[in-house]
């Protein structure tokens, strides 16, 4: 079975994804909103230590990255996941995972071949 190989392209466009959600705040924020939907920045900042501020600099981490958005809802920016963004991070540790299988499993036919033979 060929080994499913990532594109240089493909790298370069997870890698701002994976930087993006490598610090714990940012997780912890994705969670929040993947679980009670487009929230306001005050509704963020509930049962934390960080404030607005800190955590308008988080939100605007994961925009640029592409895995949130924003929209004025009267006076405060109302903030949501971007869906086709963590479908995209899904397909490459997919493709990772895929990868991994592939080495796993000529490792065990190695090791199988070699009790055979041993």
């Amino acid at each position: 079975m060929p080994r499913p190989r990532p594109r240089a392209a493909k790298l370069a466009d997870a890698a701002p994804i994976f930087a993006a959600l490598g610090d714990p705040t940012r997780l912890h924020i994705v969670a929040r909103l993947g679980q009670g939907g487009p929230l306001p920045i005050v509704r963020l900042t509930e049962g934390t230590r960080l404030t607005r501020q800190a955590i308008t600099k988080h939100l605007n981490a994961l925009s640029d990255a592409g895995l949130v958005k924003s929209e004025r809802s009267g006076r405060e920016r109302v903030w949501e996941l971007q869906p086709r963004r963590l479908a995209e991070v899904r397909r490459y540790l997919d493709m990772i995972s895929a990868q991994w299988d592939v080495a796993l499993d000529r490792l065990r036919m190695l090791v199988e071949e070699d009790d055979r033979d041993g």
